[in-house]
């Protein structure tokens, strides 16, 4: 009785009991079909799941990444905003959500902007960061879009700003409002400076980030699937008093009704950017040269066009 106690009993112990050093996080289960995706597997598909094609979040980094040219950029410094202007609190200080937000991305605030190229073109880009309070525009991410406004016009280059947002964030009230006008204008000088202005629409474009820089891009590319509305689902339906189409809010049910341009894969994003900024800066050389102006009637069944 004793040899089993002894000795056997803590044996049989050591060896059911002992557990093995396996980190948490090397799998992921998809939204899209449930399945269980090894992490590694889905980072090196884009965070693009094998079995269905949903496409997962994709990091601002790693979005950048694989935007530029050779993953090559160099970061744009944003000028920092003043924090909680309002003294803002609901159920946790608004100082206190922007140091935990801080703490967990390691960045200011929802965006960061880089520039670089992309298939040779000169490119500022602007990517929001979900993972900060659901990407929303505060003042911090309005000044980075007029930064990257800015950089691009005294650079010459193109601006491309990836949204991924919940809308304005509302701890900065009406100050977090006033980004929205502040983006179109941002976005007008690029216009006006006859330089691309594109903006590519992931998963979510919502609220105050659609009512303004989302929606007035020369091209929007939106990724398959991507969630891009203003207000909800829920309110809309609520407030028609009527059931919502199928798809309703997505990117393949916005490029059906025009509000979308183009509709893409993420894996083929890069290739797709890069053969839209080379026609359109082609486009503007031959327009500078040429001075072409087409007026006049127009063809039974053609579009009218007018080229300055």
């Amino acid at each position: 009785m004793n040899w089993l106690t002894n000795f056997v009993r803590p044996k049989v112990r050591a060896l059911v009991g002992q557990k093995k050093d396996i980190p948490d996080n090397l799998w992921e289960k998809c939204p899209g079909c449930s399945a269980m995706l090894f992490t590694r597997e889905l980072e090196e598909n884009l965070n693009v799941c094998r079995h269905c094609g949903f496409h997962l979040k994709l990091g601002p980094v790693r979005r950048l990444e694989t935007l530029f040219d050779d993953g090559a950029y160099k970061n744009v410094e944003v000028p920092k905003a003043l924090a909680d202007p309002l003294k803002f609190r609901d159920q946790k200080r608004y100082a206190d959500r922007l140091k935990d937000a801080q703490g967990k991305t390691k960045r200011q605030d929802a965006i960061i902007v880089g520039e670089g190229t992309v298939n040779g073109v000169k490119t500022v880009i602007a990517v929001f960061d979900f993972g900060f309070m659901g990407g929303s525009m505060g003042m911090g991410v309005g000044e980075a879009i007029v930064t990257a406004a800015k950089r691009a016009v005294s650079t010459k280059s193109a601006l491309i700003v990836v949204p991924a947002s919940g809308g304005a964030r509302m701890q900065e009230g009406a100050l977090s409002l006033m980004q929205m006008p502040r983006s179109i204008i941002a976005a007008n000088q690029v216009k006006d400076a006859g330089l691309p202005f594109i903006v590519i629409l992931t998963d979510p474009t919502t609220g105050g980030v659609t009512a303004s820089f989302a929606m007035v891009g020369d091209i929007h590319i939106a990724e398959r699937g991507a969630q891009i509305g203003f207000a909800g689902a829920r309110v809309i339906e609520s407030t028609i008093r009527e059931t919502l189409p199928p798809g309703f809010q997505r990117a393949e049910y916005l490029q059906d009704h025009g509000m979308v341009d183009i509709v893409v894969e993420r894996k083929e994003l890069k290739d797709t950017l890069g053969r839209i900024l080379r026609l359109l800066r082609k486009e503007k050389t031959t327009r500078a040269t040429s001075g072409i102006l087409l007026t006049g009637p127009v063809p039974h069944g053609a579009r009218s066009a007018k080229r300055i």
